[in-house]
């Protein structure tokens, strides 16, 4: 089959002759209709977490062959969860279907497993959602990072009248903006970039551009996802005594931080990683977010390398890979 492939050499593949994968007792065998490119696949390529195999964690496709006596999502239209674990029924993350804890996890085209952007993958059946009728496939191929966006308000109880504002106008910043805006919270998006800030605006979401920004501690919930120590910085002198900080980025290391304020103002700073899809995909069944605007660029498969050139480009949000082409 065909695939993009980082190798043992440090080089990514369009490869032609990747041998398909045989689905085990439980999994299911899905061929992809189309996949996003992430930051996390391009910082694989730079030697994250030391990955070799099929890239992508993102992705949207056709049921074609199940191994188990549950057929029932044979033929239909899913999307999976980026994770599964052991299956030790001693395994307490496993039993909370927290799979993304579970020590022993694979994670797909990122830790033990090859990724979906390839004509086919493989995942069990636990962690493959149907999509809805009326969600187009452009849409549900964002699941994922809305499902991390969803992760916040599973993780961290924000009350009607608390106020929360959302720094770094990326794909990251942008979906948790669109998201906690959907979810009715009084949110205010603050970004370099007015042309992105303009894509949430045009949803609902308050916006300000950083140079027009009034740096105060009246925030309630502050979420960075800059990915830069300024950012964090930042997001410590907005959030108010006993106020929440959400990671939802790597902060970038190499510089010094002052973490005194944490201490003096009592934050809590929250880690936000990976969301479950459920909620996800009710959010985009509703309609109240559309994704459409963030879609910089299509390429057919056989153009995979040309589309990781473009996601490099300054302001391409995200760029999508059409398996069918």
């Amino acid at each position: 089959m065909k695939a993009v492939v980082f190798d043992k050499d440090n080089t990514l593949k369009f490869v032609e002759d990747y041998e398909k994968p045989v689905p085990k007792k439980g999994e299911a065998l899905i061929r992809v209709t189309m996949a996003g490119i992430c930051n996390t696949d391009y910082e694989i390529t730079k030697g994250y977490m030391g990955y070799v195999g099929i890239l992508g964690h993102e992705a949207v496709g056709i049921v074609e062959e199940i191994n188990d006596e549950d057929k029932s999502l044979l033929g239909k239209r899913v999307v999976s969860e980026i994770s599964y674990g052991c299956k030790d029924p001693n395994c307490e993350w496993c039993g909370k279907k927290l799979y993304r804890h579970c020590p022993n996890r694979h994670t797909l085209g990122i830790w033990q497993k090859d990724g979906c952007m390839a004509e086919y993958f493989t995942m069990p059946l636990e962690v493959l959602f149907e999509v809805p009728e009326n969600v187009p496939t452009e849409q549900a191929v964002f699941v994922e990072p809305l499902a991390a966006a969803c992760e916040i308000t599973e993780q961290l109880h924000i009350k009607p009248f608390e106020k929360v504002v959302v720094l770094g106008d990326g794909k990251l910043g942008l979906i948790t903006a669109l998201t906690l805006n959907a979810q009715n919270y009084d949110v205010l998006l603050v970004g370099k970039h007015q042309n992105k800030l303009d894509i949430a605006k045009n949803q609902g979401v308050e916006t300000c551009l950083l140079s027009d920004f009034k740096v105060e501690k009246k925030y309630d919930v502050v979420v960075e996802a800059t990915g830069s120590a300024s950012g964090f910085e930042t997001a410590m002198a907005l959030t108010k005594p006993r106020g929440v900080l959400v990671l939802k980025s790597t902060v970038a290391t190499g510089k010094e931080l002052n973490l005194a304020p944490i201490v003096i103002d009592e934050i809590t700073v929250l880690g936000s990683r990976c969301g479950q899809f459920g909620a996800a995909l009710r959010l985009l069944k509703s309609g109240k977010v559309d994704f459409t605007p963030l879609i910089s660029a299509i390429y057919p498969m056989n153009k995979s390398i040309e589309a990781f050139e473009k996601n490099k480009e300054r302001d391409v949000l995200k760029v999508l890979i059409d398996f069918t082409k």
